[in-house]
Parts: structure tokens; C-alpha cells; sequence
């Protein structure tokens, strides 16, 4: 051990994020069991959830489970009042990523408006008193390059210091939908690199968003590269028929499937075969613009 070099002594530093705390009860209960009994260390909050307060009361026992914001345009009733003006036509709820982009490619809907909502979203967190250590957004919707530059200003206006940098994988399955999400990620990816303002953990899921399987674990962490830092994004879940009646969500999610993943001893057998160490937003910091781990010691 003595003649291996620094970074060869390093383990590979993974964060385990599931998104889509407060989308429905059953999948942050989900969530919560995910973070007690599974991997997970940390989860995104929607702070427009309906049921936001009874929700937040479930993490009062999980204080190793980081905190951020699942910043939201796209699911929901908005909570400024001037995106709640805009969204009239709407029936006030958020008519999807795609008339929302399209809304802002019109001028219909503008950048400040967004960026007012994200506030009341992220201010609604804080002033029910969570920590927040990162920002993303619900189907990365962040991407689009005004919303990317908007979210490092309130990044920086809130002094959360972490955002997602979500990044394709390319599927192996022939599914025109993926591809197309895939294609569309990297041209973002490449016009929003000249603006990044933050480094990121290296991001991990985007090829089976919504229904992670062992094959892709075993497949993806056996090429981790050790010291470097990792994001897994995540969906899991309970599954409630009676809670969740769009027949869109429970085909692209195995909320249960991936509860499961990321619970069982297979999972975590494979965390030790590849020295993968579990860390959170909380261990990080960023030395001459790179991204690490803080040491114990400090």
C-alpha cells in the first residue's frame, strides 16, 4: 500500500440523490426508507407540493439525508403570484416543460418570471427552516440556457453551493424518445459550458431515468475512476394506484423497482467491490476549482 500514490488510496465519493420528494406521499415515504435502509444520502424537495408541511415533518428523523430544492415550472400550481397571473390560461398549473419553453421562446412567459417562482420556492424552503446544500430541477428543465444562467444567480442570491449538471449517457435500447433527450442534452450542455459559474459531481442516470436496474450499476460504477466525485440520480418510491392515477408517470417510473435496487445487499456488495465510498452535498468542497471531499478531520 505504502508505493501507491495519492489518488490510488482514494476511494470513488458517491452521492445517491432521489429527486421528487413531495410529489406524492407514497414515493416520500419512499424516498425516506430509501435514505434509512439504501444508499441514498440526499433528495430533492418540490417545494409546491400540496402536502409540503406533512411531508417535511417525515424528515425530522433523517438529518444525514441532504436537503436541496427540485426547482419546478413543470408540474403543479405555481406559488409567485406573477406565474399564477401567466398560467390563467392554463387553468393555473404548469402546463409541461414543452409549453413552457415555448412559452419563453414567445415571450410569453419571461426569465424574470421564472426566476420570481424559483424564489418563492427556495425562499418557502428556507423559511421552514431546511438547510439547502444543492439546486436541480424537476425534468432538468434547468438545462435551457436562460434558466441555467438564471439558476447560478440565485444560486449565488442564496448561497446554495451546489447545482446539477445533468449529462447524457446514451441508452443502449433504441427508444426515439431517449435519444432524442439525449441529443437535445448535449447541444444544451455544450451552450451552457461557457457560462458555468460552479464545478459539479460527475453525473450518473440519465440512461434509465425513472427505472435504474442492476445491470446499469454493475455496467456504469466498475468504471468510476477513484478521488472523483459522482452524482446518482434516482427515483425510488412506494407505488399507490389510488395516489398516482396518470397512466404517463407510472409507465416511465418503477418507483418500487428502483426502492428495491437501492436497498438490497446485491447493491451494496457492489459499493465494496469497487471501494465506493457514500458521501453527501455536505462533505464537498471546491480547492483552486476543482470539486473533493472535505477530510474528517475538518
Amino acid at each position: 500500500m505504502s508505493g501507491l500514490t495519492h489518488l490510488q488510496r482514494q476511494p470513488v465519493y458517491l452521492i445517491v440523490n432521489a429527486d421528487d420528494y413531495g410529489y406524492f406521499s407514497c414515493v416520500s415515504r419512499g424516498i425516506l426508507d430509501a435514505g434509512c435502509d439504501g444508499i441514498v444520502t440526499a433528495t430533492g424537495v418540490f417545494a409546491n407540493s400540496p402536502l409540503l408541511d406533512e411531508h417535511l415533518s417525515w424528515l425530522s428523523s433523517h438529518d444525514r439525508l441532504d436537503l436541496g430544492v427540485h426547482l419546478n415550472v413543470t408540474y403543479g400550481t405555481p406559488m409567485s403570484v406573477a406565474m399564477a397571473k401567466i398560467l390563467e390560461r392554463y387553468g393555473g398549473r404548469f402546463p409541461g416543460k414543452f409549453s413552457m419553453i415555448r412559452g419563453m421562446l414567445t415571450g410569453f412567459i419571461r426569465s424574470e418570471d421564472v426566476k420570481s417562482e424559483w424564489r418563492a420556492q427556495i425562499e418557502c424552503l428556507l423559511g421552514k427552516g431546511l438547510p439547502l446544500r444543492f439546486l436541480n430541477s424537476h425534468e432538468h428543465i434547468h438545462m435551457f440556457p436562460p434558466l441555467f444562467r438564471l439558476l447560478q444567480d440565485l444560486a449565488v442570491e442564496y448561497d446554495v453551493p451546489h447545482i446539477r449538471h445533468p449529462t447524457s449517457e446514451w441508452s443502449q435500447r433504441f427508444e426515439p424518445g431517449k435519444i432524442v433527450r439525449d441529443v437535445a442534452m448535449v447541444m444544451l450542455g455544450q451552450v451552457n459550458r461557457y457560462c458555468r459559474k460552479t464545478v459539479a459531481p460527475r453525473f450518473l442516470g440519465m440512461s434509465e431515468s425513472g427505472k435504474l436496474s442492476i445491470h446499469y450499476l454493475q455496467t456504469r460504477l466498475s468504471g468510476l475512476k477513484r478521488g472523483q466525485v459522482y452524482e446518482l440520480m434516482c427515483h425510488p418510491g412506494h407505488y399507490d394506484p389510488v395516489e398516482i392515477t396518470s397512466p404517463h408517470l407510472s409507465s416511465y417510473h418503477d418507483w418500487e423497482g428502483e426502492l428495491s435496487l437501492l436497498t438490497n445487499a446485491r447493491t451494496w456488495a457492489l459499493l465494496r467491490e469497487h471501494d465506493i465510498e457514500l458521501i453527501g452535498y455536505r462533505d464537498l468542497v471546491v480547492v483552486g476549482g476543482c470539486l473533493t471531499v472535505r477530510s474528517s478531520e475538518g
